[in-house]
């Protein structure tokens, strides 16, 4: 963690609408000892319960849904665009059957709360589970999403997490290893 400061997220500009829709996050839960991680461009940041939070959608195949539902803690880690070609990695693979995080290239690491970030991101959030909820069809207003989306019928499960650590690269990673 040498590499990165903790920060006030109030006092963080970030363009949360660039960063998790067309630069990514990724979500990661576990431990040293067993963890997983998956591509997400579903989300936001905000306020509520008078905390800083986020909210991730998790459909219910992925193997880092197992993690998430077990682990009362995750990270969310950001990148800079360099990054692409190694979160399209943790997005099309699953670590069910391959070492998605060795293939990407990335350098996992343990944060302060025991959970699992990576060393390339620009900003790493710790973050607690507050809350979780699978979405509904019956609660769907917009008919045409929940058809668009879900053809299958495979509803995303949402977390609403706390930001309790919030921790911004000190300096841009300038080469690229991958």
């Amino acid at each position: 963690m040498n590499e990165f400061v903790k920060t006030d997220p109030y006092k963080e500009e970030i363009n949360v609408f660039s960063r998790i829709n067309k630069q990514w996050m990724l979500i990661t839960a576990g431990d040293k000892n067993h963890f997983n991680t998956m591509t997400a461009s579903w989300g936001g940041m905000g306020v509520i319960w008078e905390r800083p939070v986020a909210f991730v959608f998790i459909r219910p195949q992925r193997y880092t849904l197992e993690f998430t539902e077990k682990e009362p803690v995750m990270t969310l880690s950001f990148f800079d665009e360099k990054f692409r070609s190694a979160l399209n990695i943790c997005g099309s693979r699953s670590g069910r059957n391959t070492d998605k995080v060795k293939e990407s290239g990335l350098t996992p690491m343990e944060v302060p709360s025991g959970s699992m970030a990576f060393n390339e991101a620009d900003y790493i959030l710790e973050c607690r589970k507050l809350y979780a909820d699978s979405l509904k069809e019956a609660c769907f207003i917009d008919t045409d999403i929940r058809k668009k989306i879900y053809p299958k019928n495979d509803f995303h499960r949402m977390y609403v997490v706390e930001i309790e650590t919030f921790w911004k690269r000190i300096n841009p990673i300038r080469s690229v290893f991958l």
